[in-house]
């Protein structure tokens, strides 16, 4: 069996003000296309479909669209909610949306309720994992403690028992939304530490034939039978580097894996440049890069004059500009974002203790408090939407 392995479309977000619909649209194309071209029998969509809960209404649109043009070609479709989707919204209709051969899997009681195909050498049984807040879903899953790997580890057991009970030599592949140890993230990913534990060893998927990961936005082999596809775009210069694909993965009759990198479009490149302003703009060797989507960071001792414009003349599509000059230790002309970027809301709130205190770190009785608010905001934010569910009723 033939599968297309992808995730994070994150449909309706921006890049640095950029709007990216029109770069999102070319690649649901592209897919379409690339479903019908290598005769593909799944697509998977391992979660982020969209980039917030409330997704804009073009987003919606092309969600819609993507939908029908999949369903159009017969090829059944199986997708779970990431962290940044409301699984709530994206389930609405599930049931007779399946009907079309498009299944969405959001409710975490379902995780071991497969989607079932099957090819010349019987089964493969496709189960979806939506991503697992563990103080929402601990109970659910009796689960020990709350963590992601407890959780994550409780919902594989329901797929492995279910698993015992089918036919000898069904297939299984799961789609999982979670930070894998092992994984490079990158400055695009929402955090979704818990109680300053994030990442879950990838022998909790042990038993199955592939797993098939979202959430970490750089395509990734964590081992043969576990990987991340990565986002279809990069949406931070952190990703500058990233080689943006799909996963084409062949299921054998045994469930051995082959799988190929297949290229998605780029809508513009990215560079990052670094050194004084007049030597980005004299540099010869930055040839090429005046159609890239440019983040400039300037080193010079003194901050020049009109330095946007003048970037903007030999690169006119630079969208980010920061200041880090030489032998400057202090970091205060840095801007907000670079100073925050890569570090966790933990971090930046401890790093705010030792600021207002005038030194020292955080002890560990602060940073637990610390871990358990930011919990508590998460588990509330969830549990709000849960609860409009349940008034809707």
């Amino acid at each position: 069996m033939k599968f297309l392995h992808t995730s994070d479309w994150h449909l309706g977000r921006s890049f640095h003000r950029v709007n990216m619909l029109g770069a999102q649209a070319a690649f649901v194309d592209h897919l379409v296309e690339t479903v019908r071209e290598h005769a593909v029998d799944a697509v998977l969509v391992a979660g982020d479909v969209y980039d917030r809960a409330v997704p804009p209404l073009p987003a919606v649109e092309l969600y819609d669209r993507a939908l029908h043009r999949l369903a159009d070609l017969g090829v059944p479709t199986v997708m779970i909610s990431g962290n940044h989707d409301s699984a709530r919204r994206l389930g609405v209709g599930a049931g007779l949306i399946g009907r079309a051969g498009i299944h969405l899997r959001t409710d975490p009681a379902g995780c071991a309720d497969p989607v079932v195909l099957a090819d010349a050498h019987g089964d493969v049984a496709f189960y979806g994992l939506p991503y697992l807040e563990p103080a929402l879903v601990k109970d659910e899953f009796a689960a020990e403690k709350v963590s992601h790997e407890a959780v994550l580890g409780a919902a594989m057991d329901r797929v492995r028992t279910d698993l015992a009970g089918r036919p000898e030599g069904t297939r299984s592949v799961v789609l999982a939304h979670a930070f894998v140890t092992g994984g490079q993230a990158s400055d695009s990913e929402r955090d979704i530490a818990v109680g300053g534990v994030e990442a879950v060893p990838a022998s909790v998927f042990d038993g199955v034939h592939y797993a098939a990961l979202g959430h970490l936005h750089g395509c990734q082999t964590i081992n043969e039978r576990v990987r991340y596809s990565g986002s279809p775009l990069a949406y931070s210069f952190s990703e500058a580097d990233h080689r943006k694909t799909m996963w084409l993965v062949e299921l054998g009759p045994a469930g051995e894996i082959t799988a190929e990198r297949l290229d998605t479009p780029v809508p513009r490149p990215l560079a990052r440049l670094r050194g004084r302003l007049e030597e980005l703009l004299d540099d010869p060797a930055l040839t090429g890069r005046e159609d890239s989507w440019v983040e400039a960071v300037l080193t010079d001792p003194v901050r020049p004059r009109d330095p946007m414009a003048r970037l903007t003349a030999r690169f006119p599509h630079t969208l980010s500009l920061a200041f880090e000059p030489e032998g400057r230790r202090d970091d205060g002309a840095a801007s907000y974002a670079q100073r925050l970027r890569g570090r966790s809301d933990q971090e930046i709130a401890e790093d705010f203790v030792a600021h207002v205190r005038g030194g020292g770190s955080a002890d560990e009785a602060e940073r637990a408090v610390l871990r358990g608010a930011f919990d508590e905001v998460r588990v509330q934010a969830a549990a709000c939407e849960d609860a409009g569910r349940q008034a809707a009723r």
